[in-house]
């Protein structure tokens, strides 16, 4: 069989697309990608669904600011345009993405999954085989799906089909307890649906600080039907066109009526796509796939020559912000072997973008708490409420608040975690300080905070942890 030879090759067309750049002009590249042009992130993830949940915002609080003397009602909700006004601009800019690529002389699409045969040759759907000395493994992750009876039902969604109905459903199931689920709870309750949100266990963003799994559970709760501790057992489609979902809690078996069921209970790495486990280290539980500081994938620990990972394939975080960061390490990396850069995980931050918001980055009070008993340093914890600050005051906030963790001696922060009002701006300058090494009383006392802003909250809860810089 020939092997067509390539200089570069990138399989995934999200992040891995950026790699391409003008170090490549005059040599020959491939790009592999079976799916949707442009990746998880555009097509079904991060940036539709912030379109959906801008909305759900705006009408949720419409609907709840009578206590600030404004009584208004939200009356139509046009699901169709909604979707239609996001997937237009979103769709034209995979098809100008494909459309550009497949327009260079020096780049060759395959729109095909493929697979390795070994270390740097590759395999596609159709038969084709393509190698070359520096390969990128992009390939993203998918949505898991339970095995249970009924889960192949047509009123059974994912993230990536779910954006896509054409109306607004009457009753909504949510299956897991992840941010997707807390995302998509605020969107379609938000938007007048009744939503039922079910989790396996008694924990909601359990990567999040307790603190915050705790009061977000209150929240949720007392926006929509949560049911935690629930066991799925089945799905059956009526012939009213419904379903019927079967639960087991506490030893019953429980029922609920629903017109769609979104599951989302996790995502998996790609690399059993790539028969990427025959040739490299890839963790039996996680599936990810091993990459060393620089990006490069591990084969018995060691770096394999020209191959590459980043993104959800390789990177636990599952967050394109993280994917691009990998992006820019592998790109550099790509055309100076000699000298390779390393992606800095050291703060990695977080939102979901539910109701209330959340944000986080560093480590939780658990963790912290745990480093400072080994470390034998006094942890500094303050907890500063959004409503104790005047933007807070002016909008009568009774639930968001930050939380900082420092050590006392250094001033050194540790994390970060928020509930509230844009808590994935007000992060940003801790995102700051723990980057640059700025300790607390440095970042609260070291510029002006703009009042009455509502960043405030930020500056008095640096200046609460009481920290000796």
């Amino acid at each position: 069989m020939d092997t067509q030879e390539f200089d570069l090759i990138i399989i995934g067309s999200g992040s891995g697309n950026s790699l391409i750049d003008g170090n490549w002009d005059n040599k020959k590249v491939a790009i592999i990608d079976g799916g949707t042009f442009g990746g998880t992130c555009l097509n079904f993830g991060c940036i539709p669904t912030k379109q959906y949940v801008y909305p759900a915002a705006v009408a949720h609080t419409a609907e709840h600011i009578d206590h600030l003397g404004v009584k208004a009602k939200v009356t139509d909700v046009n699901w169709s345009a909604m979707r239609d006004r996001i997937f237009a601009r979103i769709d034209a800019i995979s098809n100008g993405g494909l459309d550009y690529r497949k327009g260079l002389n020096n780049v060759t699409v395959f729109e095909e999954y493929a697979h390795f045969v070994d270390t740097h040759t590759l395999e596609t759907d159709s038969g084709a085989r393509l190698s070359a000395p520096q390969i990128v493994l992009a390939t993203g992750s998918r949505s898991v799906l339970p095995d249970v009876p009924g889960i192949d039902s047509s009123l059974v969604h994912t993230s990536d089909t779910v954006m896509r109905i054409d109306a607004l459903p009457a009753r909504v199931l949510i299956l897991g307890g992840g941010f997707i689920a807390a995302e998509f709870a605020h969107v379609f309750n938000g938007l007048g649906a009744e939503v039922i949100q079910a989790h396996r266990s008694d924990v909601l963003l359990r990567k999040n600080d307790s603190e915050i799994s705790q009061k977000f559970a209150e929240q949720a709760a007392k926006q929509w039907d949560l049911r935690l501790n629930r066991s799925l057992k089945e799905i059956r489609e009526n012939s009213d066109g419904t379903a019927t979902v079967t639960f087991k809690h506490e030893g019953k078996i429980e029922e609920i009526e629903t017109d769609l069921i979104l599951v989302a209970t996790g995502r998996r790495p790609n690399s059993d796509t790539l028969a990427a486990e025959k040739f490299f280290d890839v963790d039996e539980k996680t599936a990810l796939v091993s990459v060393d500081a620089a990006q490069r994938v591990l084969k018995d620990g060691e770096p394999v020559d020209g191959i590459f990972a980043l993104g959800d394939v390789s990177s636990m975080y599952q967050l394109k912000h993280v994917a691009n960061a990998e992006a820019r390490t592998v790109q550099y990396n790509l055309v100076h072997p000699e000298s390779m850069r390393e992606t800095d995980h050291r703060y990695v931050p977080a939102a979901v973008f539910t109701h209330p918001q959340i944000a986080h980055v560093g480590l939780t009070e658990e963790e912290a708490r745990e480093k400072a008993q080994d470390e034998g340093f006094e942890l500094a914890v303050k907890v500063q409420n959004i409503g104790d600050v005047a933007y807070g005051w002016a909008m009568e906030d009774s639930v968001g608040f930050v939380k900082l963790l420092a050590n006392k001696k250094t001033g050194e922060l540790l994390g970060a975690h928020i509930m509230g009002e844009e808590a994935s701006n007000l992060i940003q300058p801790i995102i700051q300080a723990m980057s640059f090494g700025l300790s607390a009383l440095e970042m609260a006392r070291g510029q002006y905070w703009i009042h009455p802003a509502l960043s405030e909250v930020i500056e008095n809860a640096l200046l609460g942890l009481e920290t000796e810089k």
